[in-house]
């Protein structure tokens, strides 16, 4: 059985909610961009819910991360 460092996993979800947090990031420009050349609305839709669930994704990453003590 193998044993985990704490920092290790302090480390793990750091890096999870970072990657979560540039996906956000990149849905939101995306959203900004076809916003100003006037794409379809479905497209913007569809970053807004991509933003919207990273958003979602690092509240749910750290407080996982809480409860589980980490």
């Amino acid at each position: 059985m193998s044993s985990t460092n704490p920092s290790e996993i302090k480390s793990e979800i750091s890096s999870v909610v970072t990657l979560i947090t540039f996906g956000t990031v990149v849905w939101v420009i995306a959203a900004i961009a076809l916003a100003i050349s006037g794409a379809d609305s479905k497209l913007i839709w569809t970053c807004v819910a991509g933003t919207a669930l990273g958003a979602w994704g690092i509240r749910y990453s750290k407080r996982r991360a809480a409860r589980s003590g980490i």
